[in-house]
């Protein structure tokens, strides 16, 4: 078992809170994303459970055991850098095996494991080349071939894939997906992507200013994000604030939305995805059991598939995702009704 705990992890630099109280479990076997904004914290987290920093007050436990006095060397921990750190003058299964090397493993045995580490990232043949002769997305299978090949108990990633283009990124998160699960090993990843953490991750942390904000299961904190935070930062979001009343929260307009299902303490703003939301012209009988806001319609933009139009109401502005293929139904400009399903409204506390 390689589950990683940390409880009450707190450290300042200077005056400055690093982190500030986190306390967090990783699941053996699960692929754990850390989510947040520059400065949050994520970063000086996955140091600490590497061993690269050591926390002024708090634990760390791998496997059950502690470990924030162990040097790195000690942690049986992989590791994978943003800038991949590959040595030029070497060769890929060079580079891939030099931490067997290092562990005095034999010239066979390393053999063995570079050849099926080679094969595990698809990069069969291609042992003898260097680095400088290799794609962006075939240096950072070698970097995670060469993080994995010493069998770590546990894997930190730290933007593994923000060097790469849009396109390969998104090839390359499923390539990440399938040799975690291959593998089977405890792994934590650093990422400032929400999408990419949305897609990777069994599980999502999501700190702020060191602290931890929430965490849970991907569509977990993307539908039910309980705080305004979370909710803007894991995708877009259209707020609306009102009077909590028995029936929904009632608008400053006099416009009442439902309230989802049972109402939560200290709800003051209900939030709906853009994708939630529906576009008619104004005056058409809204579907039962729905919010309705009706505001002007502006600028539509296009985007592929999709378009996203603006519609200003209830005194703000606010985005609706549609389908290219809708476009037709909806008026080019002018009074509009927005509605979607109360039951997809998110409830936001404070």
């Amino acid at each position: 078992m390689s589950e990683v705990h940390v409880r009450n992890l707190s450290l300042l630099y200077g005056t400055a809170k690093a982190l500030d109280d986190v306390s967090l479990d990783f699941p053996d076997g699960q692929l754990f994303g850390l989510l947040g904004p520059s400065g949050s914290g994520k970063t000086t987290l996955l140091r600490c459970i590497a061993g690269f920093v050591f926390p002024d007050r708090g634990s760390v436990t791998i496997g059950g055991e502690s470990v924030e006095r162990v040097p790195v060397e000690r942690r049986e921990i992989g590791m994978m850098f943003q800038s991949y750190a590959l040595f030029p003058n070497m060769s890929v299964a060079e580079n891939i095996g030099f931490g067997l090397k290092v562990r005095h493993v034999t010239k066979t045995e390393v053999a063995r494991r570079v050849g099926e580490a080679l094969e595990l990232v698809h990069l069969e043949g291609l042992g003898n080349r260097r680095p400088h002769a290799l794609s962006g997305g075939q240096r950072q299978r070698v970097a995670l071939a060469r993080a994995i090949v010493t069998r770590p108990r546990v894997l930190l990633l730290d933007e593994p894939l923000s060097a790469l283009d849009k396109a390969l990124r998104s090839e390359m998160q499923v390539e990440l997906r399938r040799i975690q699960r291959e593998v089977g090993i405890t792994t934590i990843f650093v990422t400032h992507d929400q999408e990419e953490a949305l897609t990777l991750s069994d599980q999502i942390g999501i700190l702020r200013a060191g602290r931890l904000v929430r965490s849970g299961p991907p569509r977990e904190l993307y539908h039910a994000p309980e705080d305004r935070f979370t909710a803007s930062f894991l995708g877009e979001a259209n707020f609306f604030d009102g009077t909590p009343e028995e029936g929904g929260l009632r608008l400053a307009s006099g416009t009442l939305l439902p309230w989802p299902g049972a109402r939560a303490p200290d709800v003051r703003a209900l939030a709906v995805r853009p994708e939630e939301m529906s576009i008619s012209p104004a005056g058409l009988p809204a579907p039962q059991g729905s919010c309705v806001i009706h505001g002007e319609l502006g600028l539509i933009t296009f985007s592929g598939p999709t378009a996203v139009c603006r519609v200003s109401g209830e005194g703000q502005q606010f985005s609706v995702l549609v389908k290219n293929s809708e476009l037709g139904d909806i008026p080019a400009s002018g009074p509009v009704a927005v509605s979607w399903p109360a039951s997809r409204s998110m409830q936001i506390r404070g």
